[in-house]
């Protein structure tokens, strides 16, 4: 038995596309399943966590839609041993994907969700961020940022939650037209990084930090190219510089071959990291919007997500 659950509106409207292509699949294999289809923001979390709380014994619970849906059922569920994830990429960016070098096609998505793909135990991050009032604590499969990434993610979720021309909110276009907005407004603060509450690293010209659980986010942006969901790290990009035009060659290297450690870019790994910047900064966890901070804490667990791929 499969349990489905399905963001038709992922990937803008693809998501019911992929899984009406699914219930061929399905029907043609005689396999048996229930599926529940998101509506809204939260019900990917909140459906993952009704049948991870009240599902006795083995629990196969299938994901289809972007990283967003992913980063919800993940974030919602009761993690056990005996609850094994798997996904169909059906999103714009489809970074857990790439991140561990699988084919995006519908038809070899599914038979690897269902039949042909392996368990495997990958790690997972956790982010914790804010006061009892405004905070959170989330986990995320891909990344977690603050800074420029984060503020390009909390302008697409906010331009089609006010529905805004959906030229400009859509997919690749949507990241480029949104990311020379916020360049255009980013500015860069002082602040710190702690690894592993022994080394302090200190920063001027901070204009985003993020942490990788896999090497891509932002729909193929290749920030973390040492990431492994397996080895039990984050893996940690700094882009620190008062000159903005090196953001620009650091997304156009992320975006070719693989960002590289130069002037302006650093790489860490660690298994807890501690940031702060002295003013509030966007922050997300795989492309969803975790507000604005100046204090997280990101946390790799290891080898704790079972998940066939």
């Amino acid at each position: 038995m499969y349990y489905f659950i399905v963001n038709p509106n992922a990937g803008c409207g693809r998501g019911l596309a992929v899984w009406n292509d699914t219930k061929k699949y399905l029907h043609k294999k005689n396999i048996e399943y229930e599926a529940y289809l998101t509506a809204e923001k939260g019900d990917a979390r909140r459906r993952s966590r009704e049948l991870t709380e009240s599902f006795c014994g083995p629990l196969y619970l299938v994901t289809v839609g972007g990283d967003g849906t992913i980063n919800e059922v993940i974030d919602g569920a009761i993690l056990r041993s005996d609850v094994v994830f798997g996904f169909i990429p059906a999103g714009s960016g489809n970074d857990l994907t790439k991140g561990l070098g699988l084919s995006s096609g519908i038809r070899r998505s599914v038979r690897r969700a269902l039949c042909d793909g392996r368990i495997d135990k990958l790690d997972y991050g956790v982010i914790s961020c804010g006061d009892e009032d405004r905070g959170c604590i989330r986990r995320f499969a891909v990344s977690a940022g603050i800074g420029f990434d984060a503020a390009v993610c909390h302008s697409i979720i906010e331009d089609r939650e006010q529905g805004r021309p959906s030229l400009l909110n859509r997919g690749k276009l949507g990241y480029l037209f949104t990311g020379i907005r916020e360049f255009i407004s980013t500015k860069p603060v002082k602040g710190y990084i702690i690894l592993d509450d022994s080394k302090k690293v200190e920063f001027n010209h901070i204009l985003f930090i993020s942490a990788h659980i896999c090497p891509f986010e932002g729909g193929g942006f290749r920030f973390a190219p040492s990431a492994d969901p397996r080895d039990g790290e984050l893996s940690v990009c700094v882009v620190s510089t008062r000159n903005k035009l090196k953001l620009i060659f650091a997304l156009l290297r992320a975006r070719g071959k693989s960002l590289r450690q130069k002037s302006g870019v650093r790489f860490y790994q660690c298994r807890e990291l501690r940031i702060h910047t002295e003013k509030p900064l966007a922050v997300h966890t795989d492309g969803e919007d975790c507000m604005h901070q100046t204090d997280l804490t990101i946390r790799c667990i290891p080898g704790q997500l079972q998940m066939v791929h």
